[in-house]
């Protein structure tokens, strides 16, 4: 298939700038893959769309404060860094503008000396590593100076650090939250524990390769960006009881489907484990794990609709995004939600 093939109009005035509140007031397209039938509904609606029994699989990563803005010691230039990935205890991998006064040698200056980082090295691609020094505790002094790096279609200012956090958010390490599981909220969480839905846990640190484009006409010439993911022995123990029972495994989002997916097809069944996963999910693939997905609504020819689309159907999801167009839905991170099921 091409990239082409998942293009789709969208008017900028449905990108969504902000978060509804609350959380669950979100809109949420139900789209039954099996017929293709579409209902529209709220996300506070979820637990009567689901039963005692099944299991949602949501991805705790919490989302770092990893964009800073800071001062070149040597000639008081403005340098804006964004922390990707860490490589050490005090280095990390950083994305950094301009580059061109980040030459290896560079010492710049965060939070009036708060933090202080020296570039060592220009890595393949154009990305800096960078050796921090600070005193106390790191991700303190991250909050303390430290800003949410926001997708770059959000242009509006995010008064509230947490509402770009899930509820549930709990390992830090992600460059970008993972937006499905934006719309829950403490009491969803308990009404859906206490009417018999279980709720597991999986790591995966989002990396901006999310929103990295897909530049290959043919998507099988795309290579996707490699992200660290954790499934911890509970989740694996709950998702065997789950098949045992009848129940049904539902990812929420494509970072916890990436997850699964991945272990699954690594060792044939799930089963605690810990990597990292490159996986690319397009139409054609065979999923060995989920029976439903709650994710929001992608850019249009992005690595995300692809995925969606391998597990609701290639005609189904784009037919699905043109009604989500015509009833005014808001899309992307902060947009609405849309539930699919088998």
């Amino acid at each position: 298939m091409k990239k082409s093939d998942f293009w789709y109009d969208l008017p900028e005035r449905l990108i969504a700038q902000t978060p509804v509140e609350p959380r669950d007031h979100s809109r949420m397209m139900c789209l039954h893959a099996g017929d293709g039938r579409i209902e529209h509904r709220h996300f506070y609606d979820l637990p009567s769309l689901l039963c005692p029994g099944d299991t949602l699989i949501v991805n705790d990563s919490r989302v770092l404060p990893a964009r800073m803005y800071g001062i070149k010691e040597a000639t008081g230039a403005r340098i804006e860094v964004l922390l990707l990935e860490q490589k050490a205890p005090d280095c990390w991998e950083i994305l950094v503008k301009p580059g061109k006064k980040a030459l290896p040698g560079a010492v710049i200056s965060f939070g009036e000396g708060l933090l202080t980082g020296e570039v060592l090295e220009v890595l393949e691609g154009g990305n800096r590593l960078m050796r921090f020094s600070w005193e106390g505790n790191f991700y303190e002094v991250l909050e303390r100076i430290g800003q949410m790096p926001l997708p770059h279609y959000i242009t509006a200012e995010l008064e509230d650090k947490e509402r770009y956090q899930t509820v549930y958010s709990h390992e830090l390490g992600s460059a970008a939250a993972p937006t499905a599981g934006l719309h829950f909220t403490r009491e969803l969480m308990d009404r859906l524990s206490a009417m018999g839905v279980d709720i597991g846990y999986v790591t995966l640190h989002v990396g901006l390769g999310t929103f990295r484009p897909v530049k290959a006409e043919e998507i099988t010439d795309h290579k996707m960006h490699s992200e660290h993911y954790h499934l911890p022995q509970e989740t694996a123990e709950l998702i065997e009881r789950t098949r045992a029972r009848g129940g049904r495994v539902i990812a929420v989002g494509t970072t916890s489907t990436r997850t699964l997916e991945s272990v699954a097809k690594k060792h044939g069944k799930i089963v605690a484990d810990d990597g990292y996963t490159d996986i690319f999910i397009y139409p054609g693939y065979r999923f060995q794990v989920l029976d439903g997905l709650i994710t929001n609504f992608h850019l249009p020819e992005s690595t995300l609709i692809m995925l969606v689309s391998a597990f609701a159907g290639y005609e189904a999801t784009m037919r699905a995004y043109r009604e989500a167009v015509e009833e005014q839905y808001r899309f992307y991170s902060f947009g609405d939600a849309m539930f699919i099921e088998k």
